[in-house]
């Protein structure tokens, strides 16, 4: 009962979404330097989740999954040329989120939430993808992320919106320094967030914010005050920023006394991108490779929950969590029912947040329109294996550099079908050392795996591929 939004005590819902933030980015992970002083001390006044997970190695399709509560491959935010590759939304993608699915914010509104995005949508970009026509009231920030400096005439550089109209494009109006890092988006970002939140207060009004930051993208930026302040170079420079400003929206909540009304959830869209480290590439702590992989580095994220006076403090979950389980929770915490006409992959995480409860369910790693993996448990098998082509790989593009594990990390597209590659997660969370075929532990463990997947390829309908077909006069 108290978890229902009623008259003027309502409940608020509020969303921090990183982009690509690794799992061993954060203090309260394990991250030596200790800079992320606010986000340690969510953790240490909610819940900590080890074990969540987003439900692509990519930010659109994840993106794409967190609204929908769905698989990328059945919302259609994947593509299908040439097995296995990843969808990705690069500025000429014609398709976009489809009418045809319910997003989160489309469905709060009949509770009488009023919703806003902050920064990067990043699902489509054409007019009849627009966030403000799938559910969101307001949009400060960009289709797509930051890439560029283009020459605006072949390539335009990307623009950033409020609402319904572009007030701007990045590197001209928006500033990146490439030399420097030196930017002030963050705090821009921030500021739309705490007038957001002070707005809706004042006027008793429940609200959904999606607060979607992209400064640890490559070209990774910082605002002046925080260059040079990490041990970490400038992408630590940026995780300082995210962390500072996720404090100084806790404590606002904490100012306006609503705090208590006010579930906020901390995760990331896809692990570290190692292509671009060190300098600007964060950290996915002991598991193997990043992003674009369904290896545990591109697909276990950093996850937090905090609710003063719901959430237990200090509390840590096993739980198997995905960003499609926010899509579900924050229904339940709006007091809604998921749709019923369709396939929702998220489940509702309010019994393992307040209860403590473990809910038995499977995660399954998709790379396009292809399984590559399920985890059951503590086991996790591989059905099909690759980072990148040879012919990537050799003109140094390395998604996992430093940790080639002979017959996992391949150059070519192995299938494991008949005989998965079974790692047991708790033992080896780096994956490193397949379990023998020959082993009753295997055999036990494929035969509840097997029936797990043999199910979910009966239920599975794969939406129209929106991410195949590109046009470079869009943009």
């Amino acid at each position: 009962e108290a978890l229902l939004w009623k008259s003027k005590s309502t409940l608020t819902s509020f969303g921090v979404f990183s982009l690509q933030m690794g799992w061993g980015d954060l203090g309260v992970f394990g991250e030596p330097s200790k800079e992320t002083p606010n986000l340690d001390q969510m953790a240490s006044e909610g819940m900590l989740f080890l074990d969540f997970y987003t439900a692509n190695p990519l930010c659109s399709p994840s993106r794409a999954a967190l609204l929908t509560g769905r698989l990328p491959v059945r919302n259609g935010f994947y593509t299908t040329n040439a097995h296995a590759r990843n969808a990705y939304t690069p500025q000429d993608i014609v398709g976009g989120i489809p009418d045809s699915e319910l997003l989160l914010p489309e469905l709060l509104k009949k509770a009488g939430y009023v919703n806003k995005i902050v920064g990067k949508w990043h699902l489509g970009h054409r007019p009849q993808f627009h966030p403000l026509k799938h559910g969101f009231d307001e949009w400060f920030g960009s289709p797509n992320c930051h890439f560029g400096p283009f020459d605006n005439i072949a390539l335009p550089n990307i623009p950033v919106y409020r609402d319904w109209e572009m007030i701007g494009r990045y590197y001209e109006d928006f500033k990146i320094d490439l030399k420097t890092g030196e930017a002030n988006l963050t705090q821009i970002y921030l500021q739309e967030a705490l007038d957001f939140i002070s707005k809706q207060q004042a006027s008793q009004q429940p609200f959904f914010l999606y607060w979607a930051i992209d400064a640890t993208h490559a070209p990774v930026y910082a605002s002046k005050h925080f260059l040079g302040t990490s041990q970490r170079g400038l992408y630590g420079d940026a995780v300082r920023e995210i962390d500072d400003s996720v404090g100084k929206i806790l404590k606002h909540l904490q100012k306006l006394g609503i705090s208590e009304n006010t579930f906020v959830f901390f995760t990331s869209d896809n692990g570290a991108a190692l292509i671009s480290a060190p300098k600007q590439g964060g950290s996915n702590g002991r598991f193997l490779c990043g992003k674009q992989t369904t290896f545990e580095g591109g697909m276990r994220e950093p996850a937090i929950a905090w609710w003063p006076g719901h959430i237990p403090a200090g509390g840590v979950s096993h739980q198997l969590g995905n960003v499609m389980d926010l899509f579900t929770t924050s229904l339940s915490l709006a007091g809604l029912q998921p749709p019923g006409d369709r396939q929702i992959d998220g489940i509702d995480l309010l019994p393992a947040i307040l209860q403590g409860e473990l809910i038995d369910r499977p995660i399954f790693y998709y790379r396009g329109n292809e399984m590559m993996a399920v985890r059951v448990g503590l086991y996790k098998a591989h059905y099909w294996t690759w980072s990148n082509s040879w012919e990537e790989y050799s003109k140094g593009i390395d998604f996992c550099p430093g940790q080639n594990v002979s017959g996992v990390t391949t150059h070519t597209q192995e299938e494991h079908t008949t005989l998965p590659l079974l790692f047991h997660l708790g033992r080896d969370p780096g994956e490193k050392y397949p379990l023998s075929f020959a082993s009753d532990e295997y055999q036990r463990a494929m035969e509840r795996i097997s029936a797990i997947v043999q199910q979910h390829r009966v239920t599975m309908v794969p939406g129209e591929p929106q991410l195949n077909v590109c046009d470079k006069a869009v943009m």
